[in-house]
């Protein structure tokens, strides 16, 4: 199975604009700066993505992008489907003409293989991505606290004992 840079970048795009939503709606060139993916082709890839209803556009000053449903609401799978991403581990690309244009021994596997990633992709959710984001972030900074705190002991019995 191959996930290209279309479906990742979708999903990153789509985690992005989820994380920041509630401060209004956001820029492209806000998601394209913070993730380093052009902004030309984010332009592509929400234009397949209003199409879908996944996000609805603002326009005007303070315009940009909004989801267009709670992000409970919105799968992995969604988001690949909606920017036309195959999720496929079939070498044939489900046509069954895998070995010299007849179905191969292992076709089966690779379907199924392909039913279990979409089933997996769809029951995660954008509300899931953003609370394990928002976990990862509580606990980086938790981590910089600490980090400070036992430098300041450490500078302060190092003083102390001076």
């Amino acid at each position: 199975m191959r996930l290209t840079t279309k479906g990742r970048f979708a999903v990153t795009a789509m985690l992005d604009l989820a994380l920041r939503e509630a401060g209004g709606p956001v820029t492209l060139a806000g998601i394209s700066e913070r993730q380093g993916i052009s902004l030309s082709y984010l332009e592509q890839l929400f234009g397949k993505l209003r199409r879908a209803q996944l996000v609805d556009s603002v326009r005007g000053p303070g315009g940009g992008y909004t989801l267009a449903k709670e992000a409970a609401g919105i799968s992995v799978a969604d988001i690949i489907v909606a920017v036309d991403e195959p999720v496929d581990a079939t070498q044939c690309g489900g046509r069954e003409n895998c070995h010299d244009n007849h179905r191969c021994m292992t076709h089966d596997l690779w379907t199924n293989l392909n039913a279990t990633i979409f089933d997996y992709l769809s029951k995660v959710t954008l509300a899931g991505l953003i609370e394990q984001q928002r976990a990862k972030e509580t606990n980086v900074l938790q981590d910089k606290r600490e980090a400070g705190a036992q430098r300041r002991t450490c500078a302060e019995s190092v003083t102390g004992a001076a």
